[in-house]
């Protein structure tokens, strides 16, 4: 979902960007019209990361799944060693990519519980010689989100932030790398944003492919290839409107206001269940089951019905799931709130 605001800014600006007489979608990405977008996106991000300056944005493609090989590509070139939390579908992704380019050591895992949790880091088991700890921080199709940050001694801590990033003030410092595709909160599905700090900007293998190397497309402002322009502009506007909000600390109080309404809703009426325990839940996507499973169907039935729609869980899980990303409105929350109230009493 995105802010009305920005897809009615993008309409009125489809053919004609700022008197350039192009639209974006039609700009070459070395022109000075799209550098002055792709500019003003990176400093705006910068801005509402609170960037140090020891760190680069990257632009590029290849979505979170593409960086699950690219990052170990990048980062093992020195040390072919790293450590993996293993927290939910996607992280376990994220190995079985990285396990092909080196040796790959799971510190943790909740499989076994059925990533309900995430273990206390005093039963991590990292590897002192890694070159690399990585986590995935919100896990879309289980439901589970890092709401601390892992210490990692001298070892970089890497975090693929894709369905949580901007939703929450985050310390960029304590990260050697963030990563993210575009489609939960930062815009339109095509831009993959890496941000990495300078010291791992020199340890990819041989192997990497140059347009992917984070070394060359730092010194090359991400203009190694070219580059998904119009992506980045719906972002650029996105981080705008972020600004605009109040920032980071402004939109991560709105979302907690959303997840802490609707769990409430599910946690005090015995139609519902979530098996996540309640200090790893997540706050952007609400993981939950009916008690009674063969209802399921009907509920997501009439819940489009209703213009409540994309409620059918992760094909991995299944069950419902309600993604409460940045553009989503206490309305809309409000909505299924409502929804689920008259399910549960007409079919309790």
């Amino acid at each position: 979902m995105l802010p009305k605001e920005v897809l009615v800014q993008a309409q009125a600006e489809m053919l004609n960007w700022n008197g350039s007489g192009m639209s974006v979608m039609e700009m070459p990405f070395t022109c000075d019209e799209f550098q002055n977008i792709a500019t003003q996106a990176r400093i705006n991000l910068k801005l509402l990361l609170d960037l140090p300056d020891n760190y680069h944005i990257l632009f590029m493609q290849g979505g979170a799944y593409g960086h699950f090989s690219l990052l170990a590509m990048n980062l093992l070139g020195k040390n072919k060693q790293a450590d993996y939390a293993q927290t939910g579908h996607w992280s376990s992704r994220a190995i079985n990519e990285a396990q092909r380019y080196g040796d790959i050591n799971i510190v943790t895992s909740s499989v076994e519980t059925g990533f309900d949790h995430i273990p206390e880091q005093s039963k991590w088991g990292l590897n002192k010689k890694a070159a690399y700890c990585h986590i995935t921080s919100n896990e879309t199709a289980d439901g589970v989100q890092f709401h601390w940050t892992p210490g990692t001694d001298n070892i970089p801590l890497i975090a693929d932030v894709t369905s949580d990033f901007l939703t929450r003030k985050i310390d960029v410092p304590q990260y050697g790398m963030l990563y993210a595709s575009a489609q939960k909160n930062i815009g339109a599905a095509g831009l993959t944003v890496v941000i990495i700090r300078d010291d791992l900007l020199d340890q990819s293998m041989d192997i990497t492919p140059t347009v992917f190397n984070y070394g060359e497309q730092a010194k090359n402002n991400s203009r190694v290839n070219t580059l998904p322009t119009y992506s980045i502009y719906i972002s650029g506007l996105i981080f705008r409107w972020l600004m605009d909000l109040g920032g980071l600390a402004k939109i991560e109080i709105l979302n907690n206001k959303k997840a802490e309404a609707l769990y409430a809703v599910i946690d005090n009426d015995e139609q519902y269940q979530c098996a996540v325990k309640p200090a790893a839940r997540s706050n952007v996507n609400i993981c939950f089951n009916l008690t009674d499973r063969s209802l399921e169907s009907a509920f997501l039935k009439e819940a489009t019905s209703l213009g409540l729609i994309n409620l059918k869980g992760h094909g991995a899980r299944g069950g419902i799931r309600a993604s409460l990303y940045n553009a989503m409105p206490q309305s809309g929350v409000d909505a299924l709130i409502s929804f689920m109230q008259d399910f549960s009493a007409k079919n309790g």
